[in-house]
């Protein structure tokens, strides 16, 4: 076996990751890889909350490290464009909050997969109050809706999906906060169901309009990566994965544990509202087809439902991708007996 602790081997050895455009924002690090480690981070698309619990939990309890991974997340933002940065390959896995920004991206020409989510339906849900409510998507019609500037694409399918003109809702660009609805500057705001924290202060008055329930059927918190990075190293991807789905799988069996881990990782957070939703998330985690093909697990016939709306909708101004080129199983079955279900 080659000694990685020889200079001269080590200097070949960077010469050749090099050559292969991977010691510089590729795959692996020369130093993580003479550690015999793969460093992989993860890049958000947006803050981190109790959606990436799972990989908290995982990173602190040892699971990652167990597969020989070097792990590291890596917070998005408004000004981050988390699906290039992955695209380019300076990062190696991502996630996004919606699949349509997966198979926007792709039918863009972006070089990138999804190869498995973490939410089995979009938690996405029209919040208002019961003395004007939406409960369906015709009451939106008149209404001031607002909306992050990142999620106006999830309005307009939902818009068009029922046949309601665009010009009939009034549309007013907010953050995640959810004061506009108390102080009536909208009849509307939007947000995660997850969200425990900021949906606290709406009080027992609020109704809830699920993007899922109005029609636009989504998944939610696609992990994917370069098809560069997928084809050249799947163990290195079947091993995130493993770890991530062993993450996950404690949490659930172990949720007040799991809290406690994600508020020492992040201490900005509460304790007591991230308790309350984690029990939401996992609901939507290990529902659906993860409960007989185990956490992360995905259906090709829903992503082709979901590019032939967003293509009739008229979403994709290049070209409307084939599934085959949005998402990949390949890494799903590889690691189906460590991402089985269980209770």
């Amino acid at each position: 076996m080659a000694n990685l602790r020889d200079p001269g081997r080590r200097r070949l050895l960077k010469t050749s990751l090099m050559a292969a455009g991977l010691s510089s924002g590729g795959l692996l690090s020369i130093d993580a890889f003479a550690q015999g480690k793969t460093k992989i981070n993860m890049q958000l698309g947006w803050i981190v909350g109790v959606n990436q619990i799972g990989e908290v939990v995982a990173k602190r309890l040892g699971f990652y490290e167990q597969e020989g991974i070097d792990f590291a997340i890596q917070p998005g933002g408004p000004n981050i464009d988390g699906v290039a940065i992955v695209a380019s390959g300076r990062y190696e896995v991502g996630q996004v909050s919606s699949s349509p920004s997966v198979m926007l991206a792709v039918s863009q020409g972006l070089p990138i997969k999804c190869f498995a989510v973490g939410a089995q339906k979009h938690p996405f849900t029209f919040f208002s109050l019961a003395k004007n409510p939406v409960r369906k998507p015709a009451d939106l019609v008149g209404k001031k809706v607002g909306i992050p500037s990142t999620a106006a694409i999830l309005l307009r399918a939902l818009l068009a999906k029922n046949k309601i003109p665009e010009k009939d809702v009034k549309v007013i660009t907010v953050g995640s906060d959810m004061a506009p609805l108390l102080t009536g500057q909208v009849d509307v705001v939007t947000g995660w169901l997850t969200s425990t924290t900021a949906l606290k202060v709406l009080g027992p008055d609020r109704v809830d309009l699920t993007l899922w329930d109005a029609g636009v059927q989504l998944y939610a918190l696609p992990y994917y990566a370069s098809t560069k990075t997928l084809e050249s190293n799947p163990k290195a991807m079947e091993a995130f994965l493993r770890a991530t789905a062993k993450g996950w799988q404690h949490v659930r069996a172990n949720r007040d544990q799991a809290v406690e881990l994600l508020v020492k990782e992040y201490p900005n957070l509460k304790a007591e509202d991230e308790r309350m939703a984690v029990d939401v998330m996992l609901d939507y985690s290990f529902g659906g087809l993860a409960q007989t093909q185990g956490w992360g697990a995905m259906d090709p016939a829903v992503w082709q439902q979901q590019i032939a709306t967003y293509s009739e909708l008229g979403q994709f101004t290049a070209r409307t991708p084939k599934v085959e080129e949005v998402v990949t199983l390949d890494v799903l079955k590889a690691t189906a007996a460590a991402r089985a279900a269980k209770a």
